[in-house]
């Protein structure tokens, strides 16, 4: 028999692929073992069953080709929610979370509100949204996707969260969502110059590519939606995206150029631009 720390000692096999090679291996037999950290290292002289050995084995040996820990889990944490994922979308990340905050800000204690998330994958971010009404505020949140493998996925989060002012439909950007308007529309859309060497490293190389790249240099979706978004706003109403840390200048040029005021960018923590967004104030001259 093998024990927890006998497992625990392998992780030095995914030094090549993570920088994180101790956490990976704690999660994949964490995973394994349905227990938690605080587990393995108050038992690590427990012996591990030959099956789930042997599933261990497997999930450590496709994280040495480079598969990302949630694929190989089924689940991400994002913001307080713990999400399942599957390789039909993006993996939540971290500073995806600013857009959440960012929206959070410009809803405030608003008692009603109408939100669209665009192209939404996982449902992450229609989600966290949703999860913040508090008790009496009517927040009604909307996200869509054009794959139906996502839309399905999202819905089960949406379900196993028990989150119900979130609903999710099939739609290409707009296209399948009824003629009406938001308060705000957030999007964290495809941004990857399809160029871009990145995308031959790390986790992207497993997600899937519709999901990341955009033509003209990742710009193409965005500057869609900025053009789409115009009827489907309230006035004063917000669009907010999640951008490259390359394209802010791009991206409020883009918004200025439609007829958006208060364009603004944030940083992330890492301190790269992150969100840009603009504001709505009603139809404008073409």
């Amino acid at each position: 028999m093998t024990t927890i720390a006998e497992l625990l000692a392998q992780s030095h096999i995914l030094a090549d692929v993570s920088d994180s090679a101790m956490l990976d291996c704690e999660l994949l037999l964490c995973h394994c073992l349905n227990k938690n950290r605080t587990y393995l290292r108050t038992w690590p002289e427990h012996d591990v069953e030959p099956r789930v050995l042997d599933v261990f084995n497997g999930l450590m040996s496709r994280r040495q080709q480079g598969e990302p820990i949630a694929y190989l889990t089924g689940e991400r944490g994002f913001w307080t929610l713990d999400l399942s994922v599957n390789s039909s979308t993006l993996i939540p990340r971290p500073e995806t979370e600013l857009l959440v905050e960012q929206a959070l800000e410009f809803l405030g204690d608003r008692a009603k509100a109408t939100i669209v998330d665009l192209g939404t994958g996982t449902g992450a971010i229609a989600l966290a949204i949703a999860s913040e009404a508090s008790t009496g505020q009517q927040w009604q949140v909307l996200g869509c996707d054009v794959q139906p493998e996502a839309v399905a996925l999202a819905e089960k989060n949406r379900q196993q969260l028990a989150i119900g002012n979130a609903h999710f439909i099939q739609s290409s950007w707009f296209d399948a969502i009824p003629a009406q308007q938001f308060d705000l529309i957030v999007s964290n859309p495809p941004y990857i110059d399809p160029q871009d060497p990145h995308l031959n490293e790390g986790d992207v190389r497993f997600e899937p590519r519709s999901a990341l790249v955009a033509k003209n240099k990742g710009l193409a979706d965005i500057e869609h939606i900025i053009k789409a978004a115009r009827p489907y706003l309230q006035v004063e109403g917000w669009l907010l995206f999640e951008h490259g840390y390359d394209q802010s200048d791009a991206v409020r040029s883009l918004l200025r150029q439609a007829g958006y005021t208060k364009v603004e960018t944030r940083q992330d923590l890492n301190g790269m631009d992150r969100i840009s967004f603009g504001s709505w104030l009603g139809d404008v001259d073409e």
